[in-house]
């Protein structure tokens, strides 16, 4: 008789929460009953499936219960981009004429998940957006334009680019991020009007850009809290660099599993 050999467990893929954004619902006869919706772009949920992970899509909620269940079972937190600004208020600042359109109630829930998210010493990656809303959660704040305010600024608007490169960072010595990247210089898109000012606690500048703009933080106080202001999803797929970024985050993620045990 064939014994039969134990197979070795294999451990679960760690759950990953990802933000979406909020958009206006369906226009015309159906604009009585359309809601808004919610929208991620798939890259997103590419790039974290082909690092190992398995994404969650996030829906916005109104209720602190719900927020910190949503907390206590995921593994990590990827706040996505968008299309809007965080309001200046966040950061004890009055807008500007140049402020964009704001989203008040994803930016109060994001906002809230990450410091849920901190409290847990869960992983978190922000993108764009997402690393503006890291830094005013830490107690930072932000340039509200950064062609009005910044003199020398780039061009950083350039949706148009946003699957190529827009313009070249230099990723500084001693950061998670040079660990991840392993470059000195990654050629990046950008999307942005808005960038970080002032660090909050406990963060470095890991990115800047040629006309000294920061493109990336990551925190010292945390065991992964990275944000980029660029979105390394679109270019992941042909830049080995991009794609390590989303790589880090998922292991971190594994081990925040591993150290929590099963999901409740």
């Amino acid at each position: 008789m064939k014994r039969r050999t134990q197979r070795k467990s294999r451990p679960e893929m760690p759950l990953i929460g990802i933000t979406p954004d909020t958009v206006a619902g369906l226009s015309g006869a159906s604009a009585s009953r359309a809601e808004p919706l919610l929208v991620l772009q798939q890259r997103y949920a590419r790039a974290i499936q082909e690092a190992g992970g398995v994404p969650l899509i996030l829906p916005n909620s109104a209720s602190q219960a719900a927020r910190r269940r949503i907390a206590d079972a995921v593994d990590g937190i990827l706040v996505s981009g968008g299309n809007f600004d965080i309001h200046p208020k966040l950061y004890g600042e009055e807008p500007m004429k140049a402020l964009g359109q704001v989203k008040e109630d994803r930016t109060e829930f994001e906002l809230a998940l990450i410091s849920l998210a901190l409290e847990r010493e869960l992983p978190v990656l922000g993108v764009c957006g997402g690393a503006q809303a890291i830094n005013v959660v830490l107690g930072g704040s932000l340039y509200q334009d950064l062609q009005s305010q910044v003199a020398s600024a780039l061009e950083h608007q350039r949706g148009a680019l946003k699957d190529k490169g827009g313009h070249k960072v230099k990723i500084h010595e001693g950061t998670r991020l040079k660990r991840i990247v392993g470059r000195e210089e990654l050629e990046v898109n950008t999307t942005h009007h808005q960038a970080v000012k002032e660090l909050g606690e406990d963060l470095v500048v890991n990115a800047t850009a040629e006309d000294g703009v920061i493109e990336g933080i990551e925190s010292q106080g945390h065991a992964f809290v990275l944000g980029v202001q660029w979105h390394p999803e679109f270019l992941s797929g042909r830049d080995p660099a991009q794609r390590a970024i989303f790589s880090a985050f998922v292991r971190s993620c594994e081990g925040s599993r591993t150290a929590r045990g099963p999901s409740p």
